[in-house]
């Protein structure tokens, strides 16, 4: 789950790191110099769209004079620069000239990237909306405007006007958005409700994951509260065996309720990157039985102003089947 600079959110992204000392000299010559692949237009560009960071904190004035630290620099993954139209069947919520709401399915991701260029929420959305979607936000990410991990489920929006692009992207990058998810947990985090405020970037044992970091990174806000707990403990003040857990997210880092939840001791149930611990006996029954074969998370609400007519929109929406099933399973435990 995702809804940070898109550019910044790809798992796939390749991320350099270099550490400059060159005071006085203007940041961009100073980055071409310690990443010599690449050109200064290129570092350039990268700064203008957010990619480039000192110390965990974005950076983006080229012509500044470079700050002693650590540089990083986040290449997206090479994709298709024309996705193509796919007939995929979408659950459209809500549609207008403007923005299109739906339900995202499981196993959908949402643009094209390496290992992945087809049955995306892009070419469907290209197939659906026509030209409408027609290079609104990019070519290669036609209307997309926050994004979801591939396997989590749940309410997004796309954009199909650059009014409502600018507008939309305007409101997740204020975090002026209503976001509540649903997670089915190992146990439950304690205390049953609460806030976790922390920094997220990426860890420094595997690039590839996220992690709550002491410093750099960025601030990482989530309210939870446990909805309802399953299977009783093995010792009377012991944990439950597993938990229906709503977050809310006041910001939109990569991977956030995954790793928030697994700093609490409770990663989501099918996590296969930060679901670190074994389940009880129990609960891994149940998890294979329901056919659970992803992180147990699902976009229940998404809520926010109109960018063009000022309409306040809410949607909500239940969990897909598997997750259902789990929960049903969960409950005779």
């Amino acid at each position: 789950m995702a809804d940070e600079p898109l550019l910044t959110e790809d798992e796939d992204a390749e991320i350099f790191e270099a550490r400059i000392d060159a005071p006085g000299v203007r940041l961009d010559k100073a980055l071409a110099a310690a990443f010599p692949n690449l050109s200064r237009a290129r570092l350039q560009a990268l700064l203008a769209e957010g990619a480039v960071a000192r110390d965990g904190q974005p950076v983006s004035s080229g012509s500044a004079k470079a700050l002693p630290g650590l540089y990083a620099v986040t290449l997206p993954p090479v994709a298709p620069a024309l996705p193509l139209p796919e007939a995929i069947p979408l659950t459209v919520l809500y549609e207008d000239a403007d923005l299109i709401v739906i339900d995202k399915a499981p196993g959908m991701a949402a643009h094209p990237a390496p290992g992945c260029e087809t049955g995306t929420l892009v070419n469907a959305l290209l197939a659906h909306c026509g030209d409408s979607l027609s290079g609104i936000g990019g070519v290669a990410r036609p209307g997309i405007v926050h994004r979801l991990d591939k396997d989590t489920s749940g309410v997004m929006v796309a954009a199909k006007s650059d009014r409502a692009h600018a507008g939309l992207s305007a409101l997740f990058a204020t975090h002026d958005i209503e976001r509540t998810y649903l997670a089915l947990t190992r146990g439950a985090p304690s205390p049953e409700k609460g806030r976790i405020q922390t920094l997220i970037g990426r860890s420094p044992h595997d690039r590839k994951k996220m992690a709550v970091l002491r410093s750099g990174g960025r601030e990482a806000v989530t309210d939870y509260v446990v909805q309802q707990t399953f299977g009783r403990p093995a010792k009377a003040s012991g944990a439950p065996l597993a938990a229906r857990v709503a977050c809310t997210l006041h910001t939109g880092r990569t991977h956030q309720i995954r790793v928030h939840m697994a700093s609490k001791g409770s990663p989501l149930l099918g996590d296969p990157v930060y679901g670190s611990g074994a389940p009880a006996a129990a609960v891994r029954d149940a998890v294979a039985q329901a056919g659970l074969t992803r992180q147990a998370l699902h976009a229940a609400v998404l809520g926010f102003v109109h960018p063009v007519t000022g309409q306040a929109l809410r949607f909500e929406t239940a969990p897909p089947e598997d997750m259902r099933r789990l929960e049903a399973l969960l409950a005779e435990l």
